[in-house]
C-alpha cells in the first residue's frame, strides 16, 4: 500500500463524519487529533521517536480495544489531558508545552461512538509498515494536500505547491547551523522541506556532532502561523519530521507583522509564501512601527520584513503577486529599497493557476542581503536583474495538467549552483526554439536585441535600464501568449462595424422569420419598417 493509497484511504473517512455532521472545513482537524495519536504509537514503535511524547493514559492503547459510550468519553478525556496537562480532577497529566501547544483548546465533534470506533478501526487496519518507509511525515503532508486540492475550505491558501516549495530549497541550499525562517509558515511546508534537504546533504544528519544536531532539531527553524488550527497542523508537522523546536515548537503562534515578528532573531535563510490580499481583511493588522514604508498591503510589508530580517550574506525567497512588482507609491518605494539593500538577481514568473486562488499571477524573488565585512551594504546591491518566463504559453494547470518538478526543471537549470544567484549565467539559455511565436511591438524589453533571444524565456535586465525604462517597475515580459490579440493587427475601425452591422442584420432576419412562424406578422411587419426607417438614418 502505497502513500497515496493511505491519503485516499484516510478520505474515505469523511463520509464518516460526515454523517456525524462534519463538515470538510473541520475534516482533516477533526482526523488528525485522532490520526497523531496514531501516528506517534507506530513512530514510537519502529523506534524513530526515541521516547512516547504522550503521557500514560493518553495514547493508542488506551483507545482502540473499547467502544460504545465509554470509547468516546475516555476519547474526550484524552483530548482535555493533552490539552491542558491536566485530568478532570486537577491531576497532573503532562508538562510538555509543545503537545499541550498541538493540542490547545482541542475537542471533537463526534457525537456517535460508532463513528470513532469506526475511525480507529480504519487507522488499525493501515499497513503502517509500508507507510513507515516513506516517512509518516510524508503520509500527513499528503493529507494536507489532498485537503487543499480537493475541498473549498480555502485551505489552499496555506498550502504551496510541493514542487515549488523544493525548487525554492534547492536554489537557495541551506546548510546545517543556519537558522531559517518561514514569517507565514501555514502548515510548515517551507521549513519541513528545509531539513529534509539539510538530511539528504548530510547523510541523514549522521555526519553532524551532537552540538548540530541539537541545533537542528531545536534552534535551525523557526516559523510564525496566524491561525491557532493552522498552527496545530504544523506543530505535528514538524514533530513527526523529527522537528522540536524551543518551547513553543518550531511554529509560533503569532503575527509576523506584529510584534511576534518584531521579536524574530536574524536569519540566514528565508522561505515564504505570505498571504495575499489586505490587512483591511482583518486576519492579519499590520502594526508593525518598526517598517520604514507603511502600507496596508500584506505583501509590501511582509517583503519589508523579509528583507529587513536577513543577516548579512542571508538570502531568500519569497513568492509575490503581481502586484507587488508594478504598485506604484509604497511599492515603489518599497522595490527600490529592496533593490538597494539586496541583490535581487533572480524572479521566476509563475504560471497561472497553481494556487488556490486561480486567477491571482504569482512571482518568486530570490534576493541576497548585501554585506561588507559583515556589514550590511544599503546601496546599489542590484546591478542585474534575471528574469525567467515561466508563464506564458504555459498549459492551463489544475487537476488533469498537474504542476510538477518537470516544468521547474529548466529554470533550476539556469539559475545555476550559487545559491546567491551568482553563478555563470548565459541569457537565452532556455528558448522556445520558434519563430512563429510573435513578440510584442513596441516592446522597450525588446528593443534592439537578437530576435533568437527576443523568444527566450531566460533573459537579463540591468538595474539602470529597470529604472529608466520600467520606472523601477519589475512588471518585465517580452513574449506575448499565442492565444492572445495583438491590437496592431486588427482591421481598420471602418471594416469591424461592417462586420458588426453584417451580423446584427443576419440576426434580425433570423428573428423575423422567427417571429412570423409564432403568427406575429403585423409585429414582424412594424419592426421590418423600423429597422429601415434606422438604416435609412444612418446612412
Amino acid at each position: 500500500m502505497t502513500n497515496n493509497d493511505i491519503v485516499q484511504k484516510l478520505w474515505n473517512l469523511c463520509d464518516v463524519l460526515r454523517d456525524d455532521g462534519i463538515n470538510y472545513s473541520d475534516y482533516v482537524t477533526e482526523l488528525v487529533l485522532l490520526l497523531f495519536i496514531k501516528m506517534v504509537h507506530e513512530n514510537t514503535e519502529a523506534g524513530t521517536l526515541k521516547k512516547h511524547p504522550l503521557p500514560e493514559g493518553c495514547r493508542w492503547t488506551d483507545l482502540n480495544g473499547k467502544s460504545g459510550i465509554n470509547l468516546l468519553n475516555d476519547y474526550k478525556r484524552i483530548l482535555l489531558s493533552l490539552s491542558t496537562g491536566k485530568d478532570g480532577d486537577g491531576t497532573l497529566v503532562h508538562d510538555d508545552p509543545l503537545i499541550s501547544a498541538i493540542y490547545a483548546d482541542a475537542q471533537t465533534r463526534l457525537r456517535e461512538p460508532r463513528h470513532l470506533e469506526q475511525m480507529i478501526k480504519t487507522l488499525d487496519q493501515i499497513d503502517w509498515f509500508s507507510a513507515q518507509k516513506d516517512g509518516l511525515g510524508d503520509l500527513y503532508e499528503g493529507l494536507l494536500e489532498k485537503n487543499a486540492n480537493e475541498t473549498k475550505s480555502g485551505a489552499g491558501q496555506y498550502f504551496t505547491p510541493r514542487a515549488l516549495i523544493n525548487t525554492m530549497v534547492r536554489c537557495l541550499k541551506p546548510q546545517p547551523r543556519e537558522i531559517i525562517q518561514d514569517p507565514s509558515a501555514g502548515t510548515a511546508g517551507f521549513l519541513i522541506a528545509a531539513h529534509e534537504y539539510i538530511k539528504s546533504q548530510t547523510d541523514d544528519l549522521y555526519e553532524l556532532n551532537e552540538q548540530d544536531k541539537t541545533f537542528q532539531t531545536t534552534r535551525a527553524y523557526v516559523g510564525i502561523e496566524l491561525v491557532p488550527g493552522t498552527r496545530r497542523l504544523a506543530l505535528m508537522n514538524c514533530l513527526l519530521h523529527g522537528m522540536e523546536g524551543d518551547a513553543e515548537g518550531v511554529v509560533h503562534l503569532g503575527n509576523a507583522l506584529g510584534q511576534t515578528g518584531a521579536g524574530l532573531e536574524k536569519a540566514d535563510v528565508i522561505l515564504a509564501n505570505p498571504p495575499f490580499g489586505t490587512s483591511k481583511g482583518g486576519d492579519a493588522s499590520i502594526t508593525r512601527d518598526d517598517l520604514t514604508y507603511k502600507t496596508s498591503n500584506k505583501q509590501l510589508a511582509f517583503l519589508q520584513h523579509i528583507y529587513r530580517n536577513l543577516k548579512p550574506g542571508g538570502r531568500a525567497a519569497v513568492v509575490l503577486p503581481d502586484n507587488v512588482l508594478f504598485e506604484a507609491g509604497v511599492g515603489t518605494d518599497v522595490r527600490r529599497d529592496l533593490m538597494n539593500k539586496c541583490n535581487l538577481h533572480t524572479i521566476l514568473r509563475l504560471p497561472t493557476g497553481i494556487f488556490y486562488a486561480l486567477g491571482v499571477k504569482t512571482n518568486v524573488l530570490f534576493f541576497t542581503k548585501g554585506s561588507v565585512a559583515d556589514k550590511y551594504q544599503e546601496e546599489n546591491c542590484t546591478e542585474n536583474v534575471w528574469v525567467y518566463d515561466l508563464r506564458t504559453n504555459m498549459p492551463s494547470f489544475g487537476k488533469r495538467t498537474p504542476f510538477g518538478d518537470a516544468h521547474l526543471k529548466p529554470f533550476e537549470d539556469v539559475y545555476g549552483d550559487s545559491p546567491n544567484g551568482d553563478s555563470e549565467r548565459k541569457e537565452g539559455e532556455y528558448s522556445f526554439h520558434s519563430e512563429d511565436i510573435e513578440l510584442p511591438e513596441h516592446s522597450d524589453e525588446n528593443e534592439g536585441i537578437d530576435p533568437r533571444l527576443a523568444h527566450s524565456r531566460w533573459r537579463s535586465f540591468s538595474r539602470q535600464w529597470i529604472a529608466e525604462h520600467k520606472g523601477d517597475s519589475l512588471d518585465i515580459s517580452w513574449l506575448r501568449d499565442s492565444d492572445s490579440v495583438d491590437a496592431a493587427n486588427l482591421p481598420e475601425p471602418s471594416v469591424l462595424a461592417g462586420e458588426a452591422m453584417e451580423e446584427l442584420v443576419q440576426a434580425l432576419g433570423e428573428l423575423d422569420a422567427l417571429m412570423r412562424e409564432l403568427g406575429a406578422e403585423e409585429e414582424a411587419d412594424g419592426a421590418k419598417v423600423l429597422l429601415q426607417e434606422v438604416m435609412g438614418d444612418s446612412k
